[in-house]
């Protein structure tokens, strides 16, 4: 198992994308935390039939003392730290006359800042072969509907701080790398949605993205067949962008 031995923490791991990765990992060896706001019990229960160890800390991402209060109290509880998954998000859209500072603000506090508390609060854990890997979005590169102004501005920030930090953290052995899922079947963007036909239209293969899919490529980029593989952007987008 690829990841025997190891704990992941998953932020915003308790629906979602988030939770897809967490079982992924915990199907590949890992032990798991995961931070939420709300409920994380079907991640809890998918994670233990699986004979893994499964810690859940509830946390705001928006809130930089709880981001590193939950990075020090995973290594706590779990024992060490191998592979942090910045995956929390805020989806705040509208006309930008419409948004406030206060939006701002949310939007990169969650998408941007919590990454940088977070790998700033893993960095006396993770050791050589330490992973870090990010979810963006693919309208980082490609926004095609109105109103993502920040959500869009957000995303693309993730990609210079990926880099900026494979670049300063190579020399200890630590990858960092970030995934843009494209349209992905969540609760905040179901397949069989209102807008679901025309967003299937943009992808060249006519469909939204399990979130296991994006999945998959997480934990590729967390394993040691990813271990010379950093500071890359990996787009799992059905193609929304070529």
């Amino acid at each position: 198992m690829e990841f025997e031995g190891r704990v992941a923490l998953v932020t915003g791991g308790g629906k979602g994308i988030g939770a897809a990765v967490a079982v992924r990992l915990a199907e590949a060896g890992a032990d798991v935390a995961v931070t939420c706001r709300g409920s994380a019990d079907d991640v809890v229960a998918r994670v233990e039939a699986l004979g893994r160890r499964v810690h859940v800390v509830r946390a705001d991402s928006g809130d930089a003392a709880a981001v590193a209060a939950a990075v020090d109290e995973v290594v706590e509880v779990l024992g060490r730290l191998d592979v942090l998954v910045n995956n929390a998000g805020d989806f705040t859209v509208g006309p930008v006359e419409e948004l406030g500072v206060e939006d701002f603000d949310r939007t990169f506090d969650v998408n941007v800042r919590a990454m940088f508390v977070a790998v700033r609060a893993a960095l006396p854990h993770l050791g050589d072969g330490g992973r870090v890997v990010s979810i963006g979005s693919n309208v980082a590169d490609r926004a095609v509907f109105p109103g993502l102004s920040l959500y869009s501005a957000s995303k693309a920030a993730l990609e210079g701080m990926t880099r900026a930090l494979a670049r300063e953290l190579g020399p200890r052995g630590i990858t960092v790398n970030l995934v843009h899922p494209g349209p992905t079947d969540t609760d905040l963007n179901p397949a069989d949605g209102p807008n679901s036909a025309v967003i299937n239209g943009f992808t060249a293969l006519g469909r939204y993205a399990e979130p296991a899919e994006v999945a998959a490529a997480v934990a590729f980029l967390a394993s040691d067949e990813a271990r010379y593989v950093t500071g890359a952007r990996l787009h799992v987008d059905g193609g929304f962008t070529v």
